[in-house]
């Protein structure tokens, strides 16, 4: 009977580890155009950084999905805003209180909960990459907590 929940737990957490993307594995994904970037590209991109030039392959590969896309307008034009946020798990509670609806005759139903749960993405956005209208990186935004 002990041996069900740690298998349990090795196979939940063999999926979350296959299911997390990581440079090496968006860079399998991609092999042909990765190699077909510079070597100094390849550095930066292999070691998880972006740089001023970038095109959105080159950003994708590096840091993964952006988790928000957005256009900021300016004096010298739109830009489209790809931000990364921080990726760290957070302990939350909920309470939740509820009345019901009837069945049959004046039937009235209501309860109270307490929950919790981990988050699995902070509120703040740690990374903002700007791309100019030509689509490569023209400004590298980081934020702090």
């Amino acid at each position: 009977m002990t041996a069900k929940p740690a298998l349990l737990a090795t196979l939940l957490v063999s999926l979350g580890i296959a299911g997390c993307s990581t440079v090496d594995s968006r860079i399998a994904k991609n092999r042909e155009v990765f190699s077909s970037w510079p070597v100094a590209v390849q550095e930066r991109v292999a070691a998880g950084q972006i740089d001023l030039g970038f095109t959105p392959d080159q950003v994708r590969v590096a840091l993964g999905e952006p988790d928000r896309v957005f256009t900021r307008t300016t004096a010298d034009g739109t830009s489209e805003v790809w931000s990364y946020r921080d990726r760290k798990p957070r302990l939350s509670f909920g309470v939740g209180v509820g009345m019901g609806g009837f069945s049959g005759s004046r039937h009235v139903g209501g309860g109270i909960g307490i929950g919790t749960g981990v988050r699995g993405y902070e509120d703040d956005e740690k990374l903002g990459v700007v791309f100019d209208r030509n689509g490569r990186v023209s400004a590298i935004e980081t934020r702090g907590k």
